[in-house]
């Protein structure tokens, strides 16, 4: 059974190596629309960016928890209100740290 598998694997495999179409060089490049590209596809972005993607991130978590809590909030009453200004807090501690440690510097 496992040699009738290997077979058929195999033998898929050959046809389509033989029957397959070479693509245009164009359309192999993975980005820029066809222009030939400066640098490669996979290359590393600069440490500096790092700590700002970390900062967006923080802040697309804070929308993330506040959609709904603006739903629940006028049933929840006071206390929700609170623990969000807490949250709010903690996030703001973070950004104050993160300028402090110059991750909105851009120079």
């Amino acid at each position: 059974m496992l040699a009738v598998a290997l077979l058929t694997v195999g033998g898929l495999y050959l046809v389509a190596r033989y029957t397959a179409v070479a693509p245009d060089p164009l359309e192999r490049w993975p980005f820029l629309s066809g222009w030939e590209p400066e640098e490669h596809a996979l290359s590393r972005y600069h440490a500096r960016w790092y700590p700002l993607t970390l900062l967006f991130l923080a802040f697309d978590v804070e929308m993330l928890f506040m959609y709904p809590w603006a739903l629940v909030v006028a049933k929840d009453g006071i206390g929700a209100v609170v623990e969000m200004f807490v949250f709010l807090g903690v996030l703001m501690v973070g950004v104050v740290w993160a300028w402090r440690e110059g991750a909105l510097r851009w120079v």
